[in-house]
């Protein structure tokens, strides 16, 4: 349902950065496209905040004004006037967000989490790994939260939580009224889905938009990203845990989960199981034997439809909307680097006066904060261009020897984004369960965001 007065604020800042004489913005020396897509920007950026329409309305939104407003086959009258000047961006460039190798890398992960799903791979997993906890309250937590993370992983943390809470849902039941434990193994899930993303470059959004700028000699592989991210997980899971203990301590003596499946044994489903491990085999030794990680990612799409275990029907259950998402934030981002505006924005402050430590501290926060506000792959979309940028710059300056570390600064900052309801699909999907509050959700989520926030800083300063 559109909002129609939030859509009018929006739109009013996109006309006033689009009319407004070039020597009245903050930002010297635009030409008329650079100043073009900074209304864009503005817009997409009120939009996304805002959500007067759907966030990946948003990204189709931005990607058709590009094209009419600042491409090469645009609107006649609009960009007739620039063709000389070499100002326009080719066409092409634009709609290449569209088959980016990142948009590969959702939809083999999408491919991999609707075959688990259908063929109940995920559920059998999780009944399998939640055997060893036994029956205490805070060893199933423990449980919970690992196996959720590590699902999160390689599927949507949305599905992996909407997963999880169902198989939550008959134990909460028998929890007697009023038991405090009952909110934290609620709790457990969104927690650890949002910190389980962070583990592999297809576990998050903003994880593969900062590996979209990971090039070159910057480039980080998928075993690579595991490297950092799965300690990181480890770590973050532990001081959840704890935590959830503390705030939320259980009185009942025993949790019994039952889970009645079996593993298939049908052809296709043996398929899916080699696909599966395969898959994750393959993204885990590149340097053996030679393919990248988007290489790999289209592998299982090929095997699951070919022999028949993903249907047309089946591709409707891919998280299209994330899809369009992304390729909205990958369309701007590479008009803000086409027509040098993250240049700008990044030179419009001295970052090379500024201690490096309150460049990365500075832009943790603002990310964080947005990301509480917005989506995270959104804040994402908005900051990772303008952080390329300030990296360069800094490299320019002699201070940081390469992008990546802020880049990682600013794709992690955004997964701790997980304080209210609206912060995450895992938190809003818990929320809904109507077994915790806001005041709930935002105790465990300040103090767990926080800290890694804290963690995330010091081992990427540690590492320039």
């Amino acid at each position: 349902m559109i909002e129609w007065r939030k859509l009018a604020i929006c739109l009013a800042l996109f006309l006033v950065v689009l009319v407004l004489p070039a020597d009245w913005l903050p930002l010297a020396d635009l030409n008329p496209i650079q100043q073009r897509l900074l209304a864009i920007f503005v817009l997409a950026a009120g939009l996304w905040i805002l959500e007067p329409i759907p966030v990946f309305a948003t990204s189709v939104v931005i990607i058709t004004l590009e094209l009419m407003m600042l491409s090469s086959a645009g609107l006649g009258w609009l960009v007739a006037d620039y063709r000389s000047a070499d100002l326009l961006l080719p066409y092409t460039s634009i709609l290449n967000a569209l088959s980016s190798p990142i948009i590969i890398l959702f939809l083999g992960g999408f491919a991999l989490a609707v075959a688990a799903s259908k063929y109940e791979l995920d559920i059998n997993l999780a009944r399998v790994l939640l055997k060893p906890f036994g029956n205490k309250p805070q060893h199933v937590m423990l449980g919970l939260m690992m196996i959720t993370a590590v699902f999160s992983m390689f599927m949507s943390n949305t599905a992996t939580t909407v997963m999880m809470l169902a198989i939550l849902a008959p134990v909460l039941a028998a929890v007697p009224e009023g038991d405090p434990g009952a909110k934290g193994l609620v709790l457990s899930i969104p927690v650890a889905a949002n910190l389980g993303g962070i583990g592999t470059p297809i576990g998050t959004p903003p994880n593969a938009i900062a590996l979209q700028y990971l090039e070159g000699a910057n480039a980080v592989s998928f075993g690579s990203w595991m490297a950092f991210g799965v300690p990181f997980v480890i770590v973050m899971l532990a001081v959840g845990w704890f935590l959830l203990t503390r705030f939320f301590p259980p009185k009942m003596a025993e949790l019994n989960i039952n889970i009645k499946r079996k593993f298939r044994t049908s052809p296709r489903a043996i398929i899916v199981y080699v696909t599966f491990a395969a898959t994750i085999l393959l993204w885990l030794s590149t340097k053996l034997h030679g393919m990248n990680s988007y290489v790999v990612a289209i592998l299982p799409l090929a095997v699951f439809t070919a022999t028949g275990i993903i249907s047309k029907e089946d591709l409707k259950l891919f998280n299209w909307d994330v899809i369009w998402l992304v390729a909205g934030g990958i369309a701007i981002g590479i008009a803000l680097s086409k027509t040098g505006l993250a240049e700008e924005i990044a030179h419009a402050v001295d970052f090379t006066i500024l201690p490096l430590a309150s460049v990365f501290v500075g832009l943790a926060i603002l990310c964080y904060l947005m990301a509480n506000l917005m989506s995270n792959t959104a804040t994402a979309n908005l900051l990772m261009p303008v952080a390329v940028a300030v990296a360069t710059t800094l490299m320019d300056a002699g201070q940081l020897t390469g992008t990546t570390s802020l880049l990682l600064v600013v794709a992690l900052s955004a997964s701790m984004g997980m304080v209210l309801p609206v912060s995450t699909p895992p938190n809003a999907l818990a929320y809904s369960s109507g077994k915790i509050n806001n005041k709930d959700m935002a105790k465990i989520g300040i103090a767990v965001s926080l800290i890694g926030l804290t963690v995330i800083l010091c081992a990427c300063l540690l590492s320039v």
